[in-house]
Formats: C-alpha cells, structure tokens, sequence
C-alpha cells in the first residue's frame, strides 16, 4: 500500500501553515496521518490552543478511516447521526466529522494519507490543508 513520505509529511504542515497566514487565519494545528492513521508529522502555531491537536488528528483520522472526505463526513452527521455515533463507538471518539479532514492522494488517485487542520472555520481549515497538499504535488479530497 502507498504511503505519505515524511518529507511530503513535512511539507504539507509547512505549507499548509504559509497558507494560513497568508489567509490571515487564526493560529492553525497540522496534523499529517499515514494509512494507518498513526501521526507522521504534526505542528502547532504560538497562539493555538493546546487542544487542537486531538481536534486536528480527530478530523485527519474520520477520513482516513472512512475514505470519506471531511465534508461528507459531516454531510453523513447531519443526516444520519447514528452512523458517526457507531464509527465514534468504534474508533474509541476518535473521529471528528467536520471539514478540515482532507484525503491526501498520489498521482495514481491512490489514498496515501490524511491532513487534519483545525484553528480557524472548519472550511478555512480545509482550503489551507488543500493548498498545503497540492503544494507537496499530491491531491486533496475535502
């Protein structure tokens, strides 16, 4: 199976970050997942509450688990909560189903990994992941 590589990794949440503050965004949190939904790299800006980590690995790992994009995984909570509550049962509360969970893909369209990001609104949280992931030359899904 692919995966992310720890430069790309690095690369999203440096770049996900210059597009937050380009945006004018509030301190954002970047969290970069593998398939397996382990951390491959993770950064907080000065400002950002110290929760946001668990926000940002929350939203990054709803879609690597579900291979649904944080829209529609909050599409999903919206329409059928009961199916967000058992995913929740199952992944110990893990999940948070908002944008700001963005898919990563590779050239091949093939799932390599997952970008969480959570400071600002959760759909200014998902277009800096998007630019952060584009700018590492891979796709984002939102």
């Amino acid at each position: 199976m692919p995966e992310i590589s720890l430069s790309k990794a690095r690369s999203i949440v440096r770049s996900t970050l210059k597009k937050g503050r380009e945006m004018g965004l509030k301190p954002l949190s970047v969290v970069v997942l593998d398939t397996g939904g382990h951390v491959k790299a993770f950064e907080r800006e000065d400002g950002a509450s110290p929760g946001r980590f668990d926000i940002a690995r929350g939203k990054a790992y709803g879609v690597i688990m579900t291979g649904m994009s944080g829209a529609a995984l909050m599409q999903r909570a919206e329409d059928q909560a009961y199916f967000i509550n058992a995913l929740n049962g199952l992944y110990d509360g893990k999940v948070v189903p908002v944008p700001g969970g963005v898919l990563v893909r590779d050239s091949r369209g093939r799932i390599v990994g997952a970008v969480g990001v959570t400071g600002d609104t959760s759909d200014n949280d998902a277009d800096a992941a998007l630019a952060g992931i584009e700018s590492a030359g891979l796709q984002g899904e939102a």
